[in-house]
């Protein structure tokens, strides 16, 4: 069943979606010579904001956790694309280890690695559940949400090579970002592959690296379609040394958040939208949707109560906040059932194999949405990944789906490029 859809009905977004749908052939070769030159993440999810004047994503994660989410009927899509990535990477493969995050009480993520140790089995591998938390000692029987049954056994590290007891493997898949930092179990694994790579973590990566390399990949592309980058690309700024327990930085943080409300204003007029401009000072490391904060004005950041602060200072496994991205916010116009949403976009590979609306009752069109008591919609992406409808206006379903598919390719190619930037031999 496709979403009811509640959008802008003229714009830019119509005249983007316009753009995308009649350059699509361009747009297909040009993303083949892309993943050419770039190799892609294994996987990744992309949270898209379409405001009904531009589409862009706002956030890339290269360790996604919602694969039960997605709708069942077109897992094949998803068996396909990794069937394809494994034969590409490592093509006599038969084993493979998949290392979840340590959260064993969390039956619903259980239920994301169960779908994606599925996935995994289709493509030909024998896959086996290896954990990091320490509390799992003996192999360890859990259940998901909806009563899946996942055996979880502990890691074992024999000189370069990791796997578990009698199982050697030749491919280790993280579905753990890495919050806590980098084990030391896990470095140096030389004889193995190891996807994605321990700098695609969080213990190393920054959004703000991924959002500068994203800005290569949205100019090149707004050059081929001849639009204006800005339509499908955030403006952002990064602060460091902040502590927001201490109140340091607060002059950084306000400076960095006037100057991009200026530009978003500047922009504003040029296009004549009438909103309000905003921006969200996030963590620049880190997920969950912990460490976000909606800013309209730069006073806001420099009188922070102390619950803020709190909010502000920690995110997952108590990883200190002291670096943020401030980035444009970008309101949503997308609606389910008269509540806010907003599309994410799952990749194993350069393919897009499916997607969901993320769907708050709660919030508004310009707050975070990944916050307790939200739900999830399923995308009919079986067909509009791929095959947009040349006879169907631009913001019907197939059409807006494949405009959505394309933007979370454009963030795949932006962190393909940031990895290889931010690798250690670069």
């Amino acid at each position: 069943m496709v979403p009811h859809l509640t959008t802008a009905l003229n714009g830019p977004l119509l005249e983007l979606e316009q753009r995308i749908l009649e350059g699509s052939s361009a747009i297909e070769r040009w993303f083949r010579l892309r993943w050419q030159a770039h190799e892609a993440p294994f996987y990744t999810s992309v949270d898209l904001r379409n405001s009904g004047f531009k589409l862009a994503p706002v956030d890339t994660n290269l360790f996604p956790g919602g694969f039960n989410n997605l709708n069942a009927a077109f897992i094949p899509l998803a068996v396909q694309a990794a069937t394809s990535l494994i034969e590409r990477l490592c093509p006599e493969a038969r084993n493979l280890l998949l290392v979840p995050e340590n959260h064993t009480r969390n039956r619903w993520y259980l239920e994301n690695v169960a779908v994606l140790a599925t996935i995994l089995r289709q493509t030909g591998l024998e896959v086996r559940l290896g954990s990091l938390n320490p509390e799992i000692t003996a192999p360890t029987e859990l259940e998901t949400a909806t009563g899946k049954k996942l055996v979880v056994e502990p890691l074992q590290r024999t000189g370069l090579r990791l796997g578990l007891e009698g199982f050697d493997p030749c491919a280790i898949l993280l579905n753990n970002d890495l919050s806590s930092g980098i084990p030391e179990i896990l470095r140096g694994l030389s004889e193995q592959l190891l996807l994605p790579p321990l700098h695609a973590g969080w213990a190393v990566r920054t959004k703000s690296q991924h959002f500068h390399a994203y800005d290569d990949v949205a100019a090149d592309f707004a050059q081929l379609l001849k639009i204006d980058p800005w339509l499908v690309n955030p403006y952002h700024a990064q602060c460091g040394e902040i502590d927001f327990q201490a109140r340091a930085g607060e002059e950084c943080l306000s400076s960095n958040v006037s100057m991009l409300l200026e530009k978003i204003r500047i922009k504003y007029l040029e296009y004549g939208i009438k909103d309000t401009p905003y921006v969200a000072v996030k963590a620049d490391a880190g997920t969950y949707g912990m460490g976000v904060m909606m800013v309209r004005d730069a006073s806001e950041v420099r009188d922070l109560n102390r619950k803020q602060r709190n909010k502000m200072a920690v995110v997952k496994e108590g990883l200190v906040v002291s670096n943020v991205i401030i980035q444009e916010g970008v309101h949503t116009v997308e609606r389910i059932e008269d509540k806010v949403a907003e599309p994410v976009v799952y990749m194993i590979g350069q393919h897009v194999i499916g997607g969901f609306y993320r769907v708050h009752g709660a919030r508004g069109a310009e707050d975070n949405l990944n916050a307790p008591g939200m739900h999830f919609v399923p995308l009919a992406f079986e067909e509009s990944c791929i095959l947009p409808d040349p006879h169907a206006s631009c913001d019907a379903p197939p059409n807006r789906f494949y405009a959505y598919g394309v933007v979370g390719r454009l963030a795949a190619a932006g962190a393909a490029l940031e990895l290889e930037r931010t690798a250690p031999t670069a």
